[in-house]
Parts: C-alpha cells; structure tokens; sequence
C-alpha cells in the first residue's frame, strides 16, 4: 500500500509527520544558542560552515559520481577573494556583501574553467579524483610561495604560509553606520543560509535534472544513446558543487578573519571525502549532521593533540568503508526499518487467529 491507495485523511496526516519530522532539527538548531554559552554557540558556527562544501561534495558524487578532492581548492580560493576585495575596499555591508557574492563568483568561475577541462576532455572515473587533487595541491603551492612583499593585491598581502588575516566581518546596514554579523548573529546567519542551500539542493536532485544525473551515474553510455548531453549535466552541476565549496570557505574566512595555504592541504583535500562517506553520499541531511559532528569531534580532540583527530576520522572511515560502505547515517536508518519491520511482523503473527482444525481431524 502506498500514499496514492491511502486515504486522503491518512496521507494528509502522514505528510504532517513528515514535515515536522524534519523540521525538528532545524528548530533545534535555532534553539541552541538560548542555552548554550557564546564561546560553544561560535564553536558549532565553525562546524556549520563545513556543511557547505560537504553537501556540494554529496550532491557532485553521490547524485552524479563524480569524486572530486577539489572543495578544499576553492574553499580556500574563495577566502582569498573575499579577502582582497574586503581589505582594499573597507569594512562597510555594502563592500562586504560584495566581497561575498565576487567570492562566489570566483568560485564558479574556476570550477566552470576545471571542469570544461575535465569532461570536454572525457577524463571520468578515478582521474577526476588525481586532477581536483592535483589542481588544489597547485594552488596550495602556489600560495605558499607567496611570503614577499611583493605579493600584494592593493593594500592585501597574501603573506604565504603566514596566511592573510584583517578581513572585515560580514555586516549589514544599522542606524546610519553598519553592524557586524558576529557571534550569535553569525550562527543564525549559517543557519539560514544552510536552510536555503538545503532546500534548494533537494529541489535540485528530485527535479529532471538530479533523475537525469542519476541516470547518467548509473549507465552514462546508456544515458549518452538516449540524447542526454552527459557533459553539459556533469559541468553544470560541478560548477554547482564547487561553488557551496566556495561558500564554504569565504563564510570561513569570515568567521575567523584569516585564510592560509593550508586550507588548501593534502590533509584537508581528503576531509570533505570523510565527512561525506561517513554521512552517507546521497544523503544531504547527513552531510550536515555528519559534517558538523565529525568537525566538532575533532576540533575537541584536537585541543590535546592534532593526531588524536586525525587517528579517530581515519579509523571512522575504515569502520565505515568495512562495515556501513554507503554511510552510517543510512546504515542506521536501514536498520531502525528493519526492527520496525520485525516488530510489525511479530504482532501480526500474534494477532493473527489460529487456524480451525477440520471436524476429521
């Protein structure tokens, strides 16, 4: 029996469930900060803001299978920008907001380049993988060289491994001046656009563009003899990708005034790839719940040691790859069905009457 055999009464309730269903985490989350201190409430923004990045890495290869360790790349491009255009033009919401959106562009600009490159070329399966890593490990160089005076974008400096700092925080227009978005301002800030950025995001993968994306992760030779242009569909939605990777970054940026080539590392290349295989890649919810308590679990880890949290994500990612390969937060929602499914079998086999033995008998 499904919803269309239900009755009208039934499935309106169902869908009740179902919206308040998911709307309970979200609430939960906007209710944090009223009991949670400012120091912890900023701590769980710095965690959010990785949800970006990590929900366009679940949207790029669990809806259309392409594995890219590029979000780092333009994480930490996309600080940069917002970094440049913010010191050399000030601190006031107009030239912050601007700084955001020529972030963002930024972002999609290069990601559009990259991947023109990468399926106009026909590079497919495990070498987009080597290319994205390869062209994030370029930029970290590149910007690790970068210590001199002379590299300087107005009064900018890059600064190499030093990293930039100064940026001005995001702020919006207040009684004549402006007003900064910081502190518990800034978490209701990530909240919301984590909302918007979810939402559009299942409204992406459940149109005819994500059912074409995943026709094409299934059979792409299939897809490409029934007139689907396979290249323009992974192009659009690497661009897609890449660009919350970005956001990822300038929203970084913004939050703790200060960007380096690190960012760009080979360690933190492969942290998005462990948040989504642990989350689970098709699942976008879990990419943020995921998301944010890994990167929660070992930023508190990593007050002792840094090692503590790179030993937990590898052996969660082993744990994961052996015993939950599509993510645990699927795993578990399998098995909670599962139990339900035994439960209502058991009932019914109570509830069930015993069969009348026949008068011969």
């Amino acid at each position: 029996m499904n919803a269309n055999t239900l009755p009208s009464s039934r499935v309106a309730v169902s869908r009740r469930g179902s919206f308040v269903a998911k709307s309970l985490p979200w609430v939960a989350a906007a209710l944090l900060p009223l009991i949670l201190d400012g120091s912890t409430t900023n701590n769980l923004a710095y965690s959010l803001i990785w949800a970006f990045g990590a929900m366009g890495l679940a949207v790029m290869w669990g809806h259309a299978g392409i594995l890219s360790f590029g979000q780092t790349a333009f994480f930490g491009l996309a600080g940069y920008a917002y970094g440049v255009f913010t010191i050399n033009f000030g601190e006031g919401w107009m030239s912050t907001s601007t700084g955001l959106l020529i972030a963002l562009a930024v972002s999609a600009v290069l990601a559009l380049a990259l991947g023109y490159v990468i399926f106009y070329g026909k590079v497919q399966g495990v070498f987009i993988g080597i290319v994205t890593l390869s062209t994030t490990l370029v930029f970290e160089t590149f910007m690790a060289q970068t210590a001199g005076p002379q590299w300087a974008i107005g009064a900018a400096r890059l600064n190499g491994y030093n990293g930039m700092s100064g940026m001005p925080a995001l702020s919006l227009p207040w009684s004549g001046g402006f007003m900064a978005i910081e502190g518990v301002p800034f978490y209701y800030l990530i909240l919301v656009l984590l909302a918007l950025v979810y939402a559009l995001t299942r409204r992406l993968i459940g149109s005819t563009f994500g059912l074409t994306l995943a026709a094409i992760r299934e059979n792409p030779q299939r897809a490409e003899m029934l007139g689907v242009d396979i290249r323009r569909h992974q192009l659009l939605i690497f661009i897609y990708g890449c660009t919350l990777g970005g956001l990822s970054g300038c929203l970084y940026t913004v939050w703790g005034a200060y960007i380096t080539p690190s960012s760009m590392g080979l360690t933190a290349a492969a942290m998005p790839v462990i948040y989504v295989a642990t989350a689970g890649r098709k699942s976008i919810g879990g990419a943020i719940i995921g998301t944010a308590a890994l990167v929660w679990g070992s930023q508190s880890l990593a007050v002792y040691s840094s090692e503590y949290a790179m030993i937990l994500l590898g052996a969660i990612l082993l744990l994961v790859v052996l015993a939950a390969p599509e993510g645990v937060l699927p795993f578990l929602a399998q098995l909670l069905r599962r139990i339900r499914a035994r439960r209502r079998a058991a009932v019914r086999a109570q509830t069930q009457p015993m069969p009348r033995r026949s008068e011969g008998n």
